[in-house]
């Protein structure tokens, strides 16, 4: 908890982020997720200029991370972004 109350992330999950961040598919990736608000299925390769396997790479990355999540429903896995995770990211970013 910050001076204000607010939940933030302890240095090792902060930088856990920071490193998932560290990519520019990875961005590419929050930043759809975001705007779409909402989860998707298999989606996320049609976005990318990239193989089917590396986006599930970088997403397993992004979900270690924490900043989104994965339900398998059939055979795809569904994401959707993590917004209390994203939150909390960018109030400890702000009190640095």
């Amino acid at each position: 908890m910050n001076q204000n109350g607010e939940a933030i992330l302890d240095a090792a999950a902060f930088a856990g982020i920071c490193k998932a961040l560290g990519h520019p598919a990875r961005i590419r990736i929050i930043e759809h997720l975001k705007a779409i608000d909402r989860c998707i299925c298999g989606e996320i390769v049609q976005i990318l200029p990239l193989a089917q396997s590396t986006v599930s790479q970088h997403l397993k990355v992004l979900k270690a991370a924490g900043l989104v999540r994965g339900e398998v429903e059939g055979p795809c896995t569904c994401y959707c972004l993590d917004r209390e995770m994203l939150d909390r990211f960018k109030k400890t970013a702000g009190s640095i």
